[in-house]
């Protein structure tokens, strides 16, 4: 089978689409307030007065044009009976992302998928009653014409969006003789050029002092959730001995190659699914560079992803030692069932080779399964499932099914605990304005994963910079959380997560199936395999948050986490206790919650 250079591959599609329209840069992965107000949006009013559109909230990032035509929509079918908390999110939305507000809100008898619009002078021309602010008192006449821009052009072929990033904390770990600290600056800009190109960029600089559980994580993997090469870092006026530096960044270029098909060469994460985690693909590891297809149509919302990878921690560059490269093809076809039911199918795959991508996994289309076998099957190939139903009471029910490996005698019949029966589901409940109380929205999961699921007999494990490319526990788990978020007032945002983790942890000479950098070849049996083998323990997670919007995406916080490992192992039992406050701008809160 014939092998090319991702890179060039990626090359010949942009010389394609170079000279099409396009639909705009995608709000990130990682900027959830949008996503969550959408989702509560969709799930308070449902679809009804227009028609639903293909695009599918649930596979980040996604394009800014549709998301605003969507709450733009809302707006104004909802805007008069709307409480005054979701008001003013709606408004927030619109200021962050004012330059779609000239896009039409959805038809209710039109097809709604999306479309080409012209950018123009149309921001001019708005009427006085759209949802664009302006401020009143520019600064200098060029910083902040609008409240969360600080500084923006508008052309008539020509738009962009700068703004500085700040997201700074303190706190106290109880029983640690570090403090933990967290400071990250960096910047963000996105432009569109000509309706035909647009951009999205970001770069961030990070010194942290990690909780004790975290750098035993760091330690144990020579890796950190989100970040690529580190460096030890010190602060003798925070007591930071064991931290660490980083510098990373993310990009993307969109652009369409027609009405309905739209292709994105980027630098960053994908997260698909509905939950607080996802069981297909997450941004918990490190970005990586990815050529991204959207085909939106009709009742279905199809999504390709190539990407890079790499096998091992980044520290190893430290050493000299260059980093393994690994490819990973991706699809997921989402599909609309009426006004309150959406499915999904997915697969995915991991390949390694020496000289590049494997030309076969670039069909956009095709089974992958079928493409493995025809390569000899040297890859590891996932598939799996997604679902959501929206009821009339303003509850949400989702879940989602993947599947490694298995033998349907071992799995139905036998039952012997076969290590290859590989695989793992989720399912959730979300509830808006729980009980009749308005802004209190609650979500309840569940996660398990078989041990081994995820892993491969090489290097095709499904990981990142050693990092799990779905779920942050890797497998050989169980996981149940429960969460609550209440907004009282339209800048107060009280937050709440309880996790409750049962797993089996493995040793440097015992491999059971939960570290997915350990090939499964080196496992200990092949029968009798359960869930939390090995040294098992339970793992109880608590964070309480504070928010309050001072200005425009100012916000300032305190959050208590307390943590508490209680491992077969006493040697490994562990209890944190952390108390902290901070200052963010124009960014979304990051943590540690594994």
């Amino acid at each position: 089978m014939k092998i090319v250079r991702l890179p060039l591959t990626i090359f010949m599609i942009l010389l394609l689409v170079s000279g099409l329209s396009a639909q705009g840069s995608p709000l990130p992965t990682e900027e959830t307030d949008g996503y969550d107000l959408l989702r509560r949006l969709t799930l308070r009013y449902g679809y009804d007065g227009f028609e639903r559109p293909a695009t599918d909230i649930s596979l980040r990032p996604t394009g800014r044009a549709g998301l605003v035509r969507l709450a733009k929509t809302y707006l104004d079918l909802y805007g008069e009976s709307m409480s005054r908390v979701d008001q003013a999110r709606l408004q927030r939305f619109f200021d962050n992302n004012n330059e779609w507000l000239a896009l039409p809100s959805f038809s209710p008898t039109e097809d709604n998928d999306p479309a080409v619009f012209s950018l123009n002078d149309d921001f001019a021309l708005l009427a006085e009653d759209s949802p664009l602010h302006r401020s009143s008192e520019p600064v200098f006449n060029l910083f902040y014409n609008t409240p969360a821009q600080f500084l923006e052009v508008n052309k008539p072929n020509f738009y962009l969006r700068f703004n500085p990033v700040i997201d700074v904390r303190y706190g106290k770990q109880q029983n640690d003789p570090e403090d933990y600290f967290f400071n990250r600056r960096g910047l963000r800009m996105r432009a569109g050029i000509d309706d035909r190109i647009f951009l999205n960029f970001e770069i961030l600089e990070t010194q942290i002092g990690l909780p004790d559980f975290v750098r035993q994580f760091r330690d144990r993997f020579r890796a950190l959730p989100g970040a690529g090469f580190l460096k030890e870092y010190e602060l003798d006026a925070f007591n930071i001995s064991n931290g660490n530096d980083f510098l990373n960044g993310q990009g993307y270029v969109s652009a369409d190659i027609s009405k309905h098909v739209g292709a994105r060469l980027g630098y960053g994460t994908h997260f698909l699914g509905d939950g607080e985690r996802s069981l297909l693909l997450s941004n918990f590891s490190n970005n990586y560079p990815y050529l991204e297809l959207n085909w939106r149509i009709w009742k279905f919302h199809y999504r390709n992803i190539f990407a890079e990878l790499t096998s091992g921690p980044a520290r190893a560059q430290a050493n000299g030692i260059p980093l393994t490269k690994k490819y990973m093809a991706t699809h997921l076809l989402s599909i609309n069932l009426g006004k309150r039911f959406t499915f999904g199918l997915f697969e995915s795959v991991i390949m390694t080779r020496e000289n590049g991508f494997d030309l076969a996994y670039l069909n956009p289309i095709i089974l992958y399964r079928t493409i493995e076998q025809s390569v000899g099957s040297p890859d590891n190939a996932l598939v799996g499932l997604t679902a959501r139903y929206r009821s009339p009471w303003r509850i949400e029910a989702y879940g989602q099914f993947i599947l490694d490996e298995f033998k349907f005698d071992e799995l139905f019949i036998e039952r012997r605990g076969w290590w290859a029966n590989k695989w793992a589901y989720q399912a959730g409940l979300r509830y808006a304005d729980a009980f009749g109380l308005d802004q209190l929205d609650l979500v309840v999961e569940r996660n398990v994963a078989r041990p081994y699921t995820y892993t491969h007999r090489s290097l095709s494990s499904y990981t990142h910079f050693a990092m799990p490319l779905a779920h942050p526990l890797g497998a050989n788990f169980k996981e149940n959380l429960v969460g609550a978020d209440y907004r009282p007032l339209p800048r107060l945002h009280l937050r709440a997560r309880l996790f409750l983790i049962e797993q089996g942890q493995g040793t440097t000479s015992r491999v059971v199936g939960e570290n997915l950098n350990r090939p499964h070849g080196l496992r200990e049996m092949d029968f009798g395999n359960e869930i939390g083998q090995g040294i098992n323990y339970t793992n109880t997670l608590l964070t309480l948050r504070a928010s309050y919007e001072l200005k425009p995406n100012l916000w300032i916080e305190g959050e208590l986490l307390s943590r508490n490992k209680d491992s077969q192992n006493d040697a490994l039992d562990l209890e944190t206790t952390i108390l902290n406050f901070g200052v963010r701008w124009n960014t979304a809160r990051s943590g540690f919650e594994f």
